[in-house]
């Protein structure tokens, strides 16, 4: 099954189903669903997370309880500004700089709250959560289609931000997991961590990791489009 097949299996289940939940319709996006704050649960509860003191998140719904928890429990949150636009393309989401963190670690919210931030002048990230529509046991994941959970760890690793050391996790609904096998492509980055509102699966991950950047991939409009994609292209 193509992976675009994948995602509209996927969002249709969790459409027919009643287990997609805000924003609707699931499809065209990284779906929502039901106990997600469970899920999140299950992650703060891994050895990873306990480990971890900075964050990349992706903005979606369902890792908002993520979020929420990682300011919680005083951990420094990383997130990337939509389409990396700009040319500081991170926001700090920083326990000791929110006064409000349930509005600070929503999307309107962290741009309000958000500290834009250059990839240079970030630490390095212990943990990276990313939104995923479909994943399988082998740490294989199907996001929504646009590339960007992949390219901005690319660019991070292009930076010396993340390496193999960074853990990559994810928090989905239990039938987001499935049997059918995902071919990766090799830009995706794979999972070593898979939650679900009802545990935690550590992956059998077998494919590497992009050391960086593949230039062949990129659209030259893209590179247009991203600043910090201009500074990397070599000469």
């Amino acid at each position: 099954m193509s992976k675009a097949d994948l995602r509209e299996r996927i969002w249709d289940h969790l459409d027919t189903e009643g287990i997609a939940r805000f924003p609707f319709p699931p499809h065209g996006r990284i779906p929502n669903f039901a106990n997600a704050s469970d899920a999140a649960d299950r992650l703060a509860d891994t050895d990873a997370w306990q480990a971890a003191d900075t964050l990349k998140c992706n903005p979606d719904a369902p890792q908002l309880p993520v979020r929420r928890q990682a300011l919680r429990d005083g951990k420094t949150i990383y997130m990337a500004v939509p389409r990396l636009s700009e040319d500081k393309p991170f926001l700090r989401l920083a326990p000791d700089e929110i006064d409000d963190i349930d509005d600070a670690t929503t999307v309107s919210g962290s741009a309000k709250h958000g500290v834009p931030v250059d990839p240079e002048a970030m630490p390095h990230i212990d943990l990276i959560v990313a939104g995923s529509v479909a994943v399988d046991e082998d740490g294989n994941r199907v996001g929504k289609g646009e590339g960007f959970s992949d390219l901005e760890f690319a660019v991070l690793r292009g930076f010396d931000r993340v390496d193999t050391d960074t853990t990559v996790a994810t928090s989905v609904h239990d039938s987001q997991v499935v049997d059918d096998e995902i071919e990766p492509d090799r830009h995706d980055v794979p999972l070593d961590l898979v939650v679900t509102p009802t545990g935690a699966i550590e992956t059998n991950a077998v494919a590497d990791r992009p050391d960086g950047l593949y230039w062949d991939d990129i659209a030259a409009e893209k590179i247009e489009e991203i600043p910090v994609l201009q500074r990397l292209q070599p000469e």
